[in-house]
């Protein structure tokens, strides 16, 4: 693989992976193999998402996100650790860090309806909640739900070929996932001199899953941190998603894949009063995966890095670290 330091990250296109064109295929599969063992993240189109479906829940979630506090609150449940709901402002801190994040978000899960009941993972999940003085969120989350896990099946299909494994090696791994949609709100600001000196929007960290896939933010201030030290400034056209590798995909091939540190800057001071809104998509496995590294991920060069782990066990550790749940 080529040393290169990427001054931006590498554009792929999803349907060069499922046109059934081997060489397209070939070249897709080397292209994304490249970028994740080097910066950790892609920009992807063709990934299934619409412009009428990207503005419809764009529009719906800064409809709730204006809605008084009091109102929000209603749909936050704190025994549910975050993983539904609502969940408020500055309670999310990232790994390593006392003062919270400057954002507010919302977490929509696997629909409860889709799953058979036969499937012990039903058992696992809790229901989703939705507020109900926001028409039509709940059809636009999880719509774009349904899409983003596609197309993130896909891209973990190509990882798989990239790393010599079975084409299908996650396919029943993340079948009714864990996955998280998350619409989010960077609250405006209009006091600067009224938050810590160390609070951010997003201090640097690394996600949790398998991959992100990112739908374009309203505002800049996205930046990952290149192997050099240096962060660069991630952007993606309107018809892209952000794609990047998270911990439990680094666990998995012992680094070969990186999950690299990223962060969400705060805008320049005369900016602060604004709002900014992202959504991502937390792909997770099921809680049983097992995360132990990949033994042609481990050689001399490269020992094992990680202790053995299942997909559940990491994230209970990390929701701990993130403030979301109590040890």
């Amino acid at each position: 693989m080529s040393e290169i330091l990427f001054d931006e990250i590498p554009s792929l296109d999803l349907e060069d992976f499922t046109s059934g064109d081997a060489e397209k295929r070939a070249q897709f599969v080397k292209q994304l193999g490249d970028a994740y063992q080097n910066i950790g993240f892609i920009a992807l189109r063709n990934h299934g998402l619409s412009n009428e479906l990207t503005q419809r829940l764009y529009a719906t979630t800064q409809e709730l996100f204006s809605l008084p506090d009091e109102v929000k609150q209603k749909y936050e449940n704190p025994e549910l650790a975050g993983q539904r709901g609502y969940i408020g402002k500055g309670k999310e801190k990232a790994k390593g860090f006392n003062t919270g994040d400057l954002k507010e978000f919302f977490h929509v899960g696997q629909d409860l309806n889709g799953i058979p009941d036969s499937d012990p993972i039903k058992s696992e999940y809790p229901a989703n909640i939705f507020p109900t003085e926001v028409e039509g969120f709940k059809e636009a989350t999880l719509e774009a739900y349904r899409k983003l896990e596609a197309a993130g099946k896909q891209v973990l299909r190509a990882i798989a070929l990239h790393l010599n494994l079975e084409e299908t090696y996650f396919d029943e791994k993340v079948k009714y996932g864990n996955s998280i949609l998350r619409p989010i709100h960077y609250f405006p600001i209009e006091n600067p001199d009224s938050v810590p000196a160390n609070a951010v929007r997003a201090a640097e960290h690394g996600d949790i899953n398998l991959i992100t896939l990112l739908m374009g933010a309203s505002a800049d201030g996205l930046q990952v941190l290149r192997r050099d030290g240096q962060w660069i400034p991630i952007t993606a056209l309107p018809e892209q998603v952000v794609v990047n590798v998270g911990d439990m995909l680094a666990r998995l091939t012992n680094n070969k894949l990186k999950s690299t540190i990223h962060r969400v800057v705060n805008p320049p001071r005369e900016l602060m009063h604004t709002s900014r809104y992202s959504i991502p998509f937390f792909m997770h496995p099921r809680s049983e995966m097992d995360l132990t590294c990949l033994e042609s991920c481990i050689n001399e060069k490269n020992p094992k890095a990680f202790p053995d782990a299942t997909a559940g066990e990491y994230l209970n550790e990390r929701l701990i670290e993130l403030g979301l749940k109590k040890a």
